[in-house]
């Protein structure tokens, strides 16, 4: 096999491998579940840590795979910009996270305000995309006089903030222990 730059390393692929299959086991023990779907889980930390351990573009490769697992293992499809809206596009924004420098100027201390905003970017894209499907596709469960875009903030914010609270607090006892130290590559 050639050396070529363009070949992906066999460990992203089998990372990212694993990260899909541990991110699907963590779907399925939520610690809090909504009554019309999401959940406040673990399931996008394994997604994450590829992103800030490989960059962007792995990343979002991991996110889409998992969205793809999810509307394999669980689905929810009414119409087909709905099924790209609930499971490849928003689990693939997390992905964005590695786009961002974690490391300090020495490159081999982490800047966990960095990681924060990084999860906060990521994670806020992942969350317009299920706000808008909730307008679009879901609005007809907002209560009766309630503002559709409120009902779909609040709905999706009420599984969202807390699951990205839970992975930044679990990635950073994770990071200073041993993820992304430069000698585990």
């Amino acid at each position: 096999m050639s050396n070529n730059s363009n070949n992906i390393p066999v460990r992203l692929i089998a990372e990212i491998g694993v990260a899909v299959a541990i991110s699907t086991v963590l779907n399925f023990l939520p610690l809090f579940k909504m009554p019309q779907a999401g959940s406040v889980s673990l399931e996008m930390l394994p997604v994450l840590l590829i992103a800030l351990r490989w960059g962007g573009k792995p990343g979002l490769m991991a996110g889409v795979v998992y969205g793809f697992i999810q509307l394999v293992v669980n689905p929810y499809v009414i119409h087909p910009v709905q099924m790209l809206m609930d499971y490849p596009l928003p689990y693939m924004m997390l992905g964005i996270a590695g786009f961002f420098s974690i490391r300090e100027n020495n490159g081999n201390d982490i800047n966990y305000t960095k990681v924060f905003f990084a999860l906060l970017i990521a994670g806020f894209a992942r969350f317009v995309i299920h706000v808008l499907s909730g307008v679009i596709f879901f609005g007809s469960y907002a209560p009766e006089g309630q503002n559709v875009w409120a009902y779909s903030i609040v709905y999706n914010g009420s599984f969202m903030i807390p699951s990205l609270i839970l992975c930044y607090i679990i990635l950073v006892v994770i990071l200073k222990n041993f993820i992304l130290r430069k000698d585990m590559r």
